[in-house]
C-alpha cells in the first residue's frame, strides 16, 4: 500500500497534467485535440499575455494550460511565467517577436509548478535574466521536482524530454522588490506560502495591471494541491487593495473586474475548508464527507470533475492537521 506521503505526490502529479488521462473524469479530456493556439493579447499599449486553455496537462495541448505575460520597455522585454514545455516557450517567443524586436531581458517567475517553468530553458539560452522566489530553492532540489519531471517525459512526451531541464533563478527575491527596466516599474510583491510557498505577482502601478500567477484562477476549479489555503486566502485579500484595472490570472480569461473575479477562488477555498474543517472535527470519514458536501455550486466549472476531490481530499488532511 502506498504511503500518504507518496499518495499525496502521485495525486499532485496528477494535477498538473502528469498522467491526468489515466484518471480524469472527463472524457473529452483523452480525444485526440490539435495544437493549441496561442496569441499574444493586448492589455494596454506594450503590456501582453497569452492565454491557456481550461484543460489538464497532455501532450494533446503540450500542456499549454497556464497563462504567461510580457511587458515590452525600451531596455528589453520582461516575461512573466515561461509556459510549460520548451516548445511552448519558443511560440511565445515568437509572439514577442511580432510585436517587438526588442531582446528579452527578464523572466519573471510566479512559482515553480511545471506548467509555468517547462519553458525557462529556452529564455535562459536566450541570455534572459530568471527571477523568482529563495522558497522556490528546496522545491528545485527535492525528489518531488525530479519525481514530476521524470513523469513528464513520459507522459508530456515529445514536448517534454530528456532534454528538458529545471532552470533556478539567477537572481533569488526574499522580499518585494521594484524592478525597473528601461524606465518601467514592476512592483515584484511575495505573496507566499499560499499556492506555493513561492508566490509571487507583478503589479505595474502606472498601467494599473497585475499578473496574479495562481493565487487566482478564472473559468477553472483551482488546483489546490498541498497549499497553505488560509495564508492563500489572506493573499487575496491583500491583492483586492490594489488599485487594479486589469488583472491577467495564472488560468483563464483576463479580467477587467478584479474584485469580483478574484472571488471565484477565495470562495471556493472558503467553502472547502469550511466544509471539509466539520469533517474533520466531527472526525467523519473522507469519502462520507465529500458524499455529503453540496458542491452544485462549483460542479458546473470546468474542470470541477477532475480537481475537485482531489482538492477536498488535500484540504480534508489539511484541517485534521490544523485542528491537532
Amino acid at each position: 500500500m502506498k504511503t500518504l506521503l507518496h499518495r499525496l505526490l502521485w495525486m499532485t502529479c496528477l494535477a498538473l497534467g502528469l498522467g491526468a488521462s489515466a484518471w480524469a473524469a472527463d472524457a473529452s479530456l483523452d480525444k485526440p485535440q490539435s495544437k493549441p493556439w496561442m496569441q499574444a493579447r493586448r492589455v494596454v499599449p506594450n503590456v501582453y499575455y497569452v492565454q491557456g486553455v481550461s484543460e489538464m496537462g497532455s501532450s494533446a495541448n503540450q500542456n499549454f494550460i497556464s497563462n504567461a505575460g510580457f511587458v515590452v520597455t525600451p531596455q528589453g522585454v520582461v516575461v512573466i511565467d515561461a509556459l510549460g514545455s520548451p516548445e511552448l516557450a519558443r511560440r511565445l517567443v515568437a509572439e514577442i517577436a511580432k510585436v517587438t524586436r526588442q531582446p528579452i531581458h527578464t523572466v519573471i517567475v510566479t512559482h515553480y509548478h511545471a506548467d509555468h517553468i517547462y519553458g525557462l530553458q529556452v529564455f535562459k539560452d536566450l541570455g534572459a535574466r530568471i527571477v523568482a522566489h529563495e522558497a522556490a530553492r528546496d522545491y528545485l532540489t527535492s525528489d518531488t521536482a525530479q519525481l514530476r519531471l521524470q513523469a513528464s517525459r513520459q507522459d508530456l512526451w515529445p514536448w517534454v524530454d530528456e532534454k528538458t531541464r529545471l532552470v533556478p533563478a539567477d537572481e533569488w527575491l526574499h522580499g518585494p522588490q521594484e524592478l525597473v527596466v528601461g524606465g518601467v516599474h514592476l512592483r515584484v510583491q511575495p505573496v507566499g506560502p499560499s499556492h506555493t510557498a513561492e508566490d509571487l505577482v507583478v503589479y505595474l502601478p502606472k498601467q494599473k495591471v497585475l499578473f496574479a500567477g495562481d493565487l487566482v484562477f478564472r473559468n477553472r476549479i483551482p488546483y489546490v494541491g498541498q497549499a497553505d489555503s488560509q495564508h492563500w486566502m489572506d493573499a487575496i485579500s491583500s491583492l483586492q487593495k490594489f488599485d487594479t484595472r486589469w488583472m491577467v490570472p495564472g488560468h483563464g480569461p483576463i479580467s477587467q473586474d478584479p474584485q469580483a473575479d478574484m472571488r471565484l477562488t477565495l470562495d471556493y477555498l472558503h467553502y472547502l475548508r469550511d466544509s471539509m474543517a466539520r469533517a474533520a472535527r466531527d472526525m467523519e470519514p473522507f469519502d462520507e464527507a465529500y458524499q455529503n458536501t453540496d458542491w452544485r455550486r462549483f460542479e458546473k466549472i470546468p474542470l470541477f470533475k477532475s480537481a475537485n476531490r482531489m482538492n477536498a481530499y488535500n484540504t480534508y488532511l489539511l484541517m485534521e492537521h490544523e485542528a491537532k
